[in-house]
This record gives C-alpha cells, sequence and structure tokens, in this order.
C-alpha cells in the first residue's frame, strides 16, 4: 500500500504561516506527480496544489495563488505546502496526494491520512 504521511497542520491566527510536509516512500513517490488538496466542513474535496516529478512544474488553485507554495525534494522522497497569509476560509483537513498529471485531479489515486489546518478569525 502507498504510504503518504502528513505533519505540520495546527492552530494559526489569520495572517500566520504554517509548512505542511509529506513523506512517501522512494518508490511511491519516483515519477509520480504530487499534490495537495483539502477538504473543509461541509464542502467537498479541493484541489490545492500540484507539482510535476520530473520538471518541478508547479500548479495552484486560483483561492491559494500568490499565498501558498508548493515544492517537493526528491532525495528526502518529501513534498510540502507553505502556507502565508491564511485565511479562515483556509480551515480544513489538508491531504497530500500522489497522481499521474499534476494539473488533473482525477488522475490522483492515493491520499495520505490528512492534518488540521485551522485559521482562526
Amino acid at each position: 500500500q502507498v504510504q503518504l504521511v502528513e505533519s505540520g497542520g495546527g492552530l494559526v491566527q489569520a495572517g500566520g504561516s504554517l509548512r505542511l510536509s509529506c513523506a512517501a516512500s522512494g518508490r511511491t513517490f519516483s515519477s509520480y506527480a504530487m499534490g495537495w488538496f483539502r477538504q473543509a466542513p461541509g464542502k467537498e474535496r479541493e484541489y490545492v496544489a500540484g507539482i510535476s516529478w520530473s520538471t518541478l512544474n508547479t500548479y495552484y488553485a486560483d483561492s491559494v495563488k500568490g499565498r501558498f507554495t508548493i515544492s517537493r525534494d526528491n532525495t528526502k522522497n518529501t513534498v510540502y505546502l507553505q502556507m502565508n497569509s491564511l485565511k479562515p476560509e483556509d480551515t480544513a483537513v489538508y491531504y497530500c496526494a500522489r497522481g499521474r498529471i499534476a494539473t488533473i485531479h482525477t488522475t490522483f489515486d492515493y491520499w495520505g491520512q490528512g492534518t488540521q489546518v485551522t485559521v482562526s478569525s
């Protein structure tokens, strides 16, 4: 089974920052795009950001563009999500995921357990 483990979530005030990490095995990580999704209370899962495997191209949802940065370190089998200027609307459980195409959410097939991000007003 694919193993993805998120960390770094927590409670932060509006305007603050958090950095999420997702650790994966080398066999899982290599050759796959990686992404971050989130699910807020009462809402469907939302695509947040994606990053390709070899070229490291990045993609963002309009709601987070300019505030969030996705990156990956293939030598450490880790993907990151740096979240700045956080808003209460960013409150959600954040999941890292593995996919084939970084820009197409339907190609993501495995998700981690998730980490809670709560942004207070």
